[in-house]
């Protein structure tokens, strides 16, 4: 079996595999091969998640157990559509699953977006996590940042915006990016969301840390409030809409801190158009009202706010998949419970897909296991009617990585890396500084030299 992916709906799915009642009763053997494109595993956990989230960073250690288990092999550095075909793992897999995520940001089909000085969270969030593939030079302009959405990454965007660079040392952030961090100027960072308080997507934990950073202070307007039919009736029926109601209630009746840096809340806000000529200047959004049923419409007025920077959290699609099937729109890779499609919508034999690369960016992590059930019990229901693989040996898969020139990093190649990270953060008394380039990842978890500047 082979999973190209090892974030978390990857590495489940391979746990699944590995517990299947049904396999386990036929005596089927099961051995797993996760493959990613990267030298290290974890996806999105490593390099998706901000770095001063280090509880969420824990599910890491169950990933981990996962990865350690026997029947399952983990093979980094290896990207399909590069170094791989369809062909090439059917040949050597029964089954293949392509959990590949979601890795771009969703367009925002507005003037201006695409001016100098806008950009997609996707993009600034792999930055701050030091994501091998984005320029580590970024800098962090302007005294005013506007933040177009209202879920959880936006959160995290503005937060890392406003937040005091040296706040994020004891984390395992990469000296370049505390560098642009503390050379920073913003005083006030603007967080613009289309519909109402009662609508928005980000968790309480989420909004209540916006309120926990040093010199930073929460701004929400009363205007911005209303509740309509469809606005109670959420507020009744979820707790979390009670709690982000309640939270944000409090933050608009209470007095000023006067705190130097402003985090502002504004609900009930479209974007209309990015400012600018030469570069970012301004935003200006639509004042929007609910219609009673949850949704808005706009109301003919217009707000200019004063930014040099925009970043929007609209929502993440993933990357098309060579040989596949794609649904643009969504991002996705059509399909039925996790069986791959193809064009005319008929499934493809022993292909499979699961987490965001199947259904979109929707949910928090641990939402994947379910989804990764779906596709594992689809799976082994079809494994009567699979087409073994023509070289199912293991090490047959290596020698044509080998053969191809695909510097290909292990298991123990991670563990490795990861002990070499965990002494460059013992010597700042942190838990671990990020080796930042795929270059020297790969010579650390290969047994060769880094260069100089390794963690930036």
């Amino acid at each position: 079996m082979g999973i190209v992916g090892s974030g978390p709906a990857g590495i489940y799915a391979a746990d699944l595999l590995t517990k299947d009642e049904t396999l386990a009763a036929s005596g089927t053997p099961v051995s797993i091969d996760v493959l990613d494109r990267l030298p290290t595993p974890y996806g999105l956990v490593r390099y998706g998640v901000a770095p001063d989230h280090p509880r969420i960073k824990q599910i890491q250690n169950a990933l981990h157990k996962v990865l350690e288990k026997p029947e399952i092999r983990f093979v980094g550095n290896v990207e399909y559509g590069r170094d791989l075909k369809l062909e090439d793992l059917r040949r050597h897999y029964d089954a293949v699953v392509f959990a590949t995520g979601s890795d771009r940001d969703r367009p925002l089909d507005v003037p201006g977006i695409d001016l100098p000085g806008s950009y997609g969270a996707a993009d600034f969030v792999s930055w701050y996590d030091s994501h091998p593939d984005v320029d580590p030079g970024w800098r962090v302009d302007g005294t005013s940042a506007a933040v177009i959405g209202a879920g959880n990454v936006a959160v995290d965007v503005a937060r890392m915006l406003a937040k005091d660079a040296d706040d994020l040392l004891g984390t395992d952030i990469t000296d370049n990016v505390h560098r642009s961090l503390a050379a920073k100027h913003i005083t006030d960072v603007h967080v613009f969301a289309r519909r109402g308080i009662a609508q928005a997507k980000f968790t309480p934990m989420e909004l209540r840390e916006l309120d926990k950073q040093p010199g930073v202070e929460v701004v929400v307007d009363p205007e911005d409030f209303d509740l309509c039919a469809a606005s109670m009736s959420a507020i009744e029926e979820s707790n979390q809409v009670k709690t982000n109601v309640k939270i944000l209630q409090n933050w608009a009746i209470r007095d000023p801190r006067g705190e130097p840096r402003r985090l502002h809340l504004h609900f009930l806000h479209r974007p209309a158009e990015v400012v600018g000529e030469d570069r970012v200047c301004g935003l200006r959004t639509e004042r929007m009202e609910l219609t009673g049923d949850g949704d808005v419409r706009g109301t003919g007025e217009y707000i200019d706010h004063e930014v040099q920077t925009v970043y929007r959290a609209v929502g993440y699609l993933g990357s098309p998949l060579a040989d596949l099937a794609f649904d643009d729109e969504r991002g996705v890779v059509p399909n039925d419970g996790g069986r791959v499609l193809d064009l005319d919508e008929r499934p493809v034999a022993g292909v499979y897909t699961t987490g965001w690369i199947k259904r979109g960016p929707v949910g928090l992590i641990g939402h994947t296991k379910g989804d990764a059930l779906e596709t594992v019990t689809n799976l082994v229901a079809d494994r009567a009617d699979l087409a073994p693989a023509a070289e199912p040996d293991p090490e047959a898969f290596l020698r044509l990585l080998e053969e191809r020139g695909v510097a290909h990093t292990s298991w123990e190649g991670w563990q490795r890396l990861e002990a070499h990270e965990e002494s460059l953060g013992a010597d700042r008394d942190r838990k671990r500084v990020k080796v930042r380039t795929r270059e020297d990842m790969t010579r650390i978890a290969r047994s060769e030299e880094p260069s100089a500047a390794e963690h930036g």
